[in-house]
């Protein structure tokens, strides 16, 4: 771990990987919710870092911080989202190729997985989910498509994606969910945040 001060009220915590980086989110949460926690009004995950913004006195909790033995993530119970996809994305054969099995395994592998969201980031609602092995990691498309659909379940290197809304995007399209991955009308705005587990079920 390695803690930096940012700016004059900011600490900007850096892990070797990110599972470590995300056992300390939890931590920090776990913390603040417990009335523990020094105020802070922004805690921000990367895929490698915690930012704490927003913080009184980021020398005393830059002290504190590097003591905490945070929980293994295996020891905690986060909430889970369930995605209904139907596995007909444009990139599947392609996906399919990549991982040596037939199209029609894809969706049958991909949803088996756990998947957890690391971060958010590139456009509101849109979640970095982990879980994919190192054997089904693949590169991201060689030219981005100017616009993917709203619903586009996509993966590239090791991290599962929905996209929220249509936008541009290099990643590869395996499928598609109607879920509304993004609404300022509901509480919570975003479906997917930070922790948050995710379970995707094959639907035709």
């Amino acid at each position: 771990m390695r803690v930096l001060e940012v700016g004059e009220r900011a600490l900007l915590v850096e892990f070797p990987d990110g599972a470590a980086a995300w056992a300390f989110h939890a931590e920090v949460l776990r913390r603040r919710a417990a009335g523990s926690l020094p105020p802070v009004r922004d805690v921000v995950p990367g895929a490698r870092t915690v930012l704490l913004d927003g913080v009184d006195d980021p020398r005393a909790l830059a002290a504190q911080v590097v003591r905490w033995t945070p929980e293994p993530l295996h020891a905690r119970v986060e909430p889970l989202v369930e995605l209904p996809v139907r596995y007909d994305g444009p990139d599947l054969a392609e996906v399919a190729a990549l991982w040596g099995v037939a199209p029609e395994e894809v969706g049958r592998i991909h949803a088996g997985l756990e998947h957890r969201v690391a971060f958010c980031g590139f456009a509101p609602g849109f979640g970095y989910l982990t879980g994919l092995p190192e054997r089904y990691q693949v590169p991201r498309r060689a030219t981005p498509r100017t616009s993917v659909p709203a619903g586009s379940v996509a993966v590239a290197g090791p991290y599962t994606g929905v996209y929220p809304r249509s936008s541009p995007g290099g990643w590869r399209l395996i499928g598609a969910t109607d879920a509304v991955l993004w609404d300022p009308g509901r509480d919570p705005v975003a479906l997917l945040s930070p922790g948050v587990r995710v379970r995707f079920v094959v639907v035709p």
